[in-house]
């Protein structure tokens, strides 16, 4: 009978720290994640990525998104900085999209409605084109672009 017993704790400490980690989410697929992201950048074109990801949407261009840091003209396409700020309450989801580029879908941002809508990063350009930011906040889209100057090609050119 003590052996049971011990056998019976040993399981239930066992099942109850996997339980734990398992909830905690110390525990996850990450193959599960690396396919959500291929699928997201997947589109070749442009036009694919609006049909497939914004369709039957319409956008509102926005002065109310700022291109706090993107050149007129880069030098290198490999690395080109980008910041962008907003004064749009309650944003979600901040998209930057490369019109030209191989897959146009640059970079997603979640963000939670009560933070800073302020993002920054180095993005890759192929060829001189326009540089799209989509900001989803309260079930509307709003849009806004640059256009971009590159004299040396970042993606294999």
């Amino acid at each position: 009978m003590l052996e049971s017993r011990r056998k019976f704790i040993k399981n239930l400490l066992s099942i109850t720290a996997y339980a734990f980690t398992a909830s905690s989410g110390l525990i996850y697929s990450s193959w599960a994640q690396a396919q959500w992201l291929k699928e997201r950048f997947k589109a070749t074109t442009y036009d694919e990525l609006l049909k497939q990801y914004f369709p039957d949407i319409e956008f509102i261009s926005s002065q109310k998104i700022k291109f706090s840091r993107l050149p007129r003209t880069a030098e290198n396409g490999a690395i080109v900085p980008i910041k962008i700020t907003s004064t749009i309450k309650n944003i979600e989801k901040i998209s930057i999209l490369v019109e030209k580029n191989p897959h146009p879908l640059i970079a997603e941002f979640f963000l939670s409605p009560v933070m800073e809508p302020s993002v920054s990063a180095r993005i890759k350009m192929a060829e001189s084109s326009d540089v799209i930011v989509i900001i989803e906040a309260e079930g509307k889209f709003y849009r806004q672009s640059k256009y971009v100057k590159v004299t040396i090609g970042g993606c294999g050119g």
